[in-house]
């Protein structure tokens, strides 16, 4: 890494009151896309709906010539072609995507970044190897503490050059459920997904699913690189050390009812029994339920959850509630649960707009017969 000193625009910093999207962001908005929610409709998300956040450029890496060390502080170090990871036990497992920045732009006052609304997330089928065999095989050193991955995409963040870097402890790089993948729902990895490989860490943020993966590197003292040590942190404090971002936080969100205004998205629908539907997820403790209000969050009423799926532990799960839609405006409220409590209907704030999972609110307006 490399410190150069940031551009005023490169700085971090917190929108001033009123302050709008500014066209840095909107550059942002129109290289990262979202989920257009109406796609929650699909088990498996088709990968051009699913969403993708690009720190840097897209690389250009030819597969026939990419290849994957893995070193650091094991006994034997390895450098693998595509070929030799897919001569090893292939796993195909269903995992929900979601960007740990998801929610930031509906913080006040707003971190200014990627300004993600909600729909920065993705349930998609991977296709690869379990890592920890490999890690296993390459012989890792009694004194192990953290695992870092390294991708081909190159840039500055807040003055520091980088390649991007994610570490994580030994006992999460070594689930069985941690995988090195080259496949997207049955199809090669497309070059904005990380081919020709990836890094899939369900149950974490899409921080640790690193993309373009060149390099494992094993080290014996925790990993102290940019994107753990100054990024993803969740702090209220310009100079506090803050938390690590990890697991994803409980959410549920409703596939917009009705048909859309084109400008605002505002909703409308006709009277009559109407069944609202979703998914809902969480990657730090079971789901124990979703429930919904018609009426801003005053009442809630219990939805009807999908059972857990014993095949794929790590995908979103489908909800319904039955709704009896009356003339006028309505504000729908969802919120999801797990075995660590519910999301919240305040706003959690932090200076990133980090595991923002504030409740989702649809305004809708239920016309006259």
């Amino acid at each position: 890494m490399t410190t150069t000193q940031p551009t005023s625009r490169g700085r971090a910093r917190i929108a001033a009151p009123g302050e709008g999207i500014g066209l840095d962001e909107l550059a942002l908005a129109t290289r990262n896309h979202g989920l257009p929610l109406e796609a929650l409709r699909y088990d498996v998300t088709p990968p051009g709906l699913h969403y993708v956040l690009t720190h840097y450029d897209i690389p250009a890496v030819d597969p026939a010539g990419w290849r994957l060390e893995v070193g650091g502080a094991v006994g034997r170090p390895l450098r693998l072609d595509l070929d030799d990871l897919r001569r090893r036990p292939q796993v195909t497992a269903r995992v929900l995507l979601e960007c740990a920045g998801n929610g930031r732009a509906r913080l006040e006052p707003r971190p200014v970044s990627q300004p993600w609304l909600l729909e920065a997330v993705g349930n998609a089928e991977w296709t690869g190897t379990p890592l920890a065999p490999l890690l296993e095989e390459a012989g890792l050193a009694t004194d192990a503490v953290d695992v870092v991955f390294t991708g081909a995409d190159h840039g500055i963040e807040r003055g520091v050059e980088q390649d991007y870097a994610r570490g994580l402890p030994l006992a999460e790089a070594t689930r069985p459920e941690v995988l090195l993948v080259w496949a997207m729902d049955g199809a090669p990895l497309p070059p904005q997904h990380g081919a020709p490989l990836r890094l899939l860490v369900p149950g974490w943020y899409g921080m640790a699913h690193v993309k373009w993966l060149t390099r494992i590197e094993v080290l014996d003292r925790p990993f102290d690189g940019f994107q753990n040590a100054t990024a993803y942190r969740l702090r209220t404090e310009a100079h506090g050390a803050g938390v690590p971002v990890t697991r994803i936080a409980p959410r549920a969100l409703l596939v917009p009812p009705g048909f859309p205004d084109f400008m605002t998205r505002e909703r409308f629908l006709h009277p009559g029994p109407v069944t609202l539907s979703g998914r809902a997820w969480s990657g730090r403790a079971p789901l124990t339920g979703v429930e919904v209000s018609t009426d801003g969050g005053t009442a809630w009423t219990p939805a009807d959850l999908a059972p857990a799926d014993p095949a794929h532990p790590y995908a979103w799960r489908a909800w319904t509630c039955a709704w009896d839609a009356r003339p006028g405006s309505s504000d729908l409220v969802v919120r999801a649960a797990d075995a660590e409590g519910p999301q919240p209907v305040e706003q959690p704030w932090n200076r990133q707009g980090m595991a923002n999972n504030l409740v989702q609110r649809v305004p809708v307006t239920v016309l006259e017969r």
